[in-house]
């Protein structure tokens, strides 16, 4: 069922880099993420309020929402700051790359995700899984030869550096995840780590964007803002549940959930019409291919 949850978590995911993608050209990027903060929160704020005021109302549901002390709260308010870190990296270097390499960048991050598994949890690998894991490493290197015929030197552009640091910082977030998971319940988390990273994005917003707002790239609202929350919401739910799972692998759910490349790659294609399609494609047919090894292996 945690693998069903993954894959279903990877589709909502395609969709929000999408709309992020739409709402990021030639916008500006911290009221983008402040508004993507904001929605999120009101989501989740109804529940929020119910665990406080009628906590027996959604008892025995996968919606229920506990009350929790300070070391829980705490726990939560280092993964906003996290996940913080890997959004705003990741919104800058989607604004200025295109979706068809961005999307293959970040379907990288299982592997890191996959040291830390085996690290921390002792979570082991079977051969199906290693050559999807493999697989996946070398679609990396031929991604970074795909861009340079775009003028993406991966080692020397500063875009390219934002989105390694954020699946980076995005992989971090992952095992992190698994670690609350074994202790917190997943609505409890995911509803808290948006209020406070909304808390966060206020000061980052007036102290950092506000004073130079006519300098930079002037912001416009694009309703395809609400989009992203909508199915970010919607993936980290889901995400969130199958970690719950007792017999879950952190490395697996976050390989499959990079599968989310396959419907910003299409839409990459489709919609924003970017370039040297049958290069990436290729090395998003090596990404599948590792995905379909790591179902086996599951």
């Amino acid at each position: 069922m945690w693998l069903l949850l993954a894959f279903l978590s990877a589709a909502l995911l395609g969709f929000y880099d999408v709309f992020k993608k739409k709402s990021l050209r030639g916008n500006a990027v911290l009221p983008v993420l402040f508004l993507n903060t904001l929605f999120c929160s009101l989501v989740f704020l109804p529940f929020i309020l119910l665990g406080q005021f009628a906590p027996h109302m959604l008892e025995g549901t996968m919606f229920h929402m506990p009350h929790a002390g300070w070391e829980a709260h705490r726990l939560i308010l280092v993964k906003s700051f996290i996940v913080l870190s890997s959004w705003v990296l990741g919104y800058f270097g989607m604004k200025h790359l295109p979706l068809t390499i961005v999307g293959p960048i970040n379907a990288t991050r299982p592997v890191m995700v996959l040291v830390g598994a085996l690290l921390l949890f002792g979570e082991r690998l079977n051969l199906y899984q290693w050559i999807g894991v493999v697989l996946a490493i070398l679609s990396f290197f031929l991604l970074s030869r795909s861009g340079k015929k775009e003028g993406i030197d991966f080692k020397h552009n500063k875009w390219v550096l934002f989105v390694v640091l954020a699946a980076v910082t995005g992989a971090a977030s992952g095992l992190y995840d698994k670690y609350l998971m074994k202790q917190l319940e997943p609505m409890l988390v995911q509803s808290w780590y948006n209020v406070y990273q909304l808390f966060i994005m206020c000061p980052v917003l007036l102290l950092l964007w506000y004073p130079k707002r006519k300098e930079s790239t002037p912001f416009r609202w694009d309703w395809c803002i609400i989009g992203i929350s909508l199915f970010l919401c919607a993936a980290d739910f889901v995400y969130f549940y199958a970690l719950s799972y007792e017999d879950s692998m952190v490395s697996i759910v976050s390989m499959v959930r990079r599968g989310s490349v396959v419907v910003s790659f299409l839409f990459g294609a489709w919609v924003f019409h970017e370039k040297n399609l049958k290069e990436k494609a290729i090395d998003l047919a090596l990404v599948l291919l590792g995905m379909f090894f790591l179902y086996l292996g599951s």
